[in-house]
C-alpha cells in the first residue's frame, strides 16, 4: 500500500467471501491488519462483516460487493445503513433499471462495464460447489457455467446442434454505454480482471478512459457524441486480449439468446474468414477479415469438442493462403466442414508485450463453408457434425 499511494494509486481489498462464525477471529486480524497497512477500500458481501469493518477498522472505507445483490433503491437505503462509502450495483440491472437509483445521488455509485459474466444472479452460484466442492462465493470458482451440456425437456434430449455451452455468457462490453451511465449518474466503472494479464489491463482500460474522455467532454460543451465510441481498433484490443464474444449484457434489459450464444466457452478473438480449401500444407481462407502475418496464430474451432482443437502459429502468408509449421497441424482435420477457427495473441505486435509462445491465447475466429462430413481419425479425435 505504501508503494502504491507513493504513485498515487488508491488499493482496495476484496474481502467480499462470506464469513462462517468460526472464522470471525481470524476476519477480525484480517481487519485490522488491512486499516494499519492503509489499504483505501474494503469490498463486502457479507452484512455481518460489513458491521466489523465500521466497528473494529472505522478508518477503513466500505464498498459493497456486487454480491451483496443490491438492485434497487429500497435495497440501497437499506445497505447505506450499514455505512457504506460506495455500492457496486448488480450486473443485472439495465440502463432503466439505473435511472431509478437517481434519487439516491448521495451515495457513489459502481457498475461493471467491462468482463466476465456470471451465469448466476450476481454472482451468487452455489453450482460450483454442488458439483465439486468449491465455493464461488468463497473465491473458489469451478466455472461450472463454462463446461457442455445437454438440454433435456420431458425426458427427452432437445437437439440443439453445436450449442452445447448452455450456461456461458459472452463478455460484458459496455463502452457505448458509457454516456447513459453517466447520465444515470453512476459514479465510477468497474472492469473484472481476475486472473488477467497486464495486456489485458492495459488495453481495456485504454479503450474506456477514451470512451469516458469523450462522453464527458461532449456532454459537458453540450456537443453530440460521435456515433461510435469504440472504432475498430478498439474491438481488435478487446477481442485480441480476452473476449468469449463481447456483448452489453443486461444494459438493455434480458436477451438471453444473444446474451449466451452456446458455441463456446472458451476465449474468442477477431473473425478471420471462412476456410475455402484445404490442401497437404496450406488452407485457403476467404478474404481476411483482418490482417494476418507469419507469427500469428491461427486456431480451427470445433463446436462439437472445443478442448480438440487444431490451431499454431502461421508460417507463411501467401494472397489467402496460411502456412502452419510442418508436423504441427492435422489437415485431414480441417478438410471442409462445418469447423470454426480462430488465433492467438501475436508474439509481436506494437502494444502487446512478448512473451513465451506457449502462454498465448488464441484468439481469431475463421468458419468452414462446405457441409461436407468429416469423421474422426485415430490421430485427431476430432468429431465434426452436419
Amino acid at each position: 500500500m505504501a508503494f502504491l499511494h507513493k504513485h498515487g494509486v488508491r488499493g482496495y481489498c476484496a474481502f467480499n467471501t462470506l464469513i462462517f462464525t468460526g472464522e470471525l477471529e481470524d476476519a477480525e486480524k484480517q481487519l485490522r491488519l488491512l486499516e494499519s497497512a492503509g489499504v483505501d477500500a474494503v469490498i463486502v458481501q457479507d452484512l455481518g462483516l460489513a458491521r466489523m469493518v465500521k466497528a473494529l477498522a472505522p478508518r477503513l472505507h466500505l464498498h459493497a460487493s456486487t454480491q451483496m445483490t443490491i438492485t434497487s433503491p429500497e435495497g440501497l437505503r437499506f445497505a447505506r445503513n450499514l455505512g457504506l462509502d460506495l455500492a457496486v450495483l448488480s450486473r443485472e440491472l439495465s440502463l432503466r433499471d439505473l435511472e431509478a437509483f437517481k434519487k439516491d445521488a448521495e451515495l457513489p455509485l459502481e457498475v461493471f462495464v467491462h468482463g466476465a459474466l456470471c451465469v448466476a444472479y450476481s454472482g451468487q452460484c452455489l453450482t460450483s460447489e454442488s458439483l465439486g466442492r468449491r465455493s464461488a462465493n468463497r473465491g473458489e470458482c469451478a466455472q461450472a457455467c463454462r463446461m457442455p451440456y445437454e438440454l433435456v425437456v420431458d425426458g427427452e434430449l432437445r437437439d440443439l446442434g453445436d450449442k452445447r455451452y448452455l450456461l456461458s455468457p459472452q463478455d460484458l462490453a459496455a463502452v457505448e454505454e458509457i454516456p447513459s451511465l453517466i447520465a444515470a449518474g453512476i459514479h465510477s466503472f468497474k472492469i473484472e480482471g481476475r486472473l488477467k494479464s497486464p495486456e489485458y489491463v492495459a488495453a481495456v482500460t485504454r479503450v474506456y478512459r477514451k470512451a469516458i474522455d469523450t462522453a464527458l467532454e461532449a456532454l459537458e460543451n453540450d456537443q453530440p457524441l460521435p456515433p461510435q465510441l469504440m472504432n475498430e481498433e478498439d474491438r481488435y484490443s478487446l477481442e485480441m486480449t480476452f473476449s468469449r464474444g463481447l456483448f452489453s449484457g443486461w444494459m438493455h434489459g434480458v436477451n438471453h439468446q444473444q446474451l449466451v450464444g452456446a458455441r463456446f466457452a472458451k476465449k474468442r478473438g477477431p473473425l478471420v474468414g471462412e476456410v475455402r480449401t484445404v490442401d497437404r500444407d496450406t488452407i485457403e481462407l476467404t478474404p481476411f477479415q483482418i490482417p494476418l502475418k507469419p507469427g500469428d496464430g491461427v486456431v480451427f474451432e470445433n463446436p462439437s469438442d472445443t478442448d480438440r482443437e487444431q490451431g499454431g502459429y502461421l508460417f507463411q502468408v501467401e494472397g489467402s493462403r496460411i502456412a502452419f509449421q510442418r508436423g504441427k497441424i492435422d489437415f485431414t482435420s480441417i478438410s471442409p466442414a462445418p469447423a470454426f477457427t480462430r488465433p492467438p495473441i501475436p508474439p509481436w505486435n506494437g502494444s502487446f508485450r512478448p512473451r513465451s509462445r506457449a502462454t498465448y491465447p488464441f484468439a481469431n475466429v475463421a468458419r468452414c463453408t462446405s457441409p461436407s462430413p468429416v469423421r474422426p481419425d485415430n490421430r485427431s479425435r476430432w468429431k465434426f457434425e452436419t
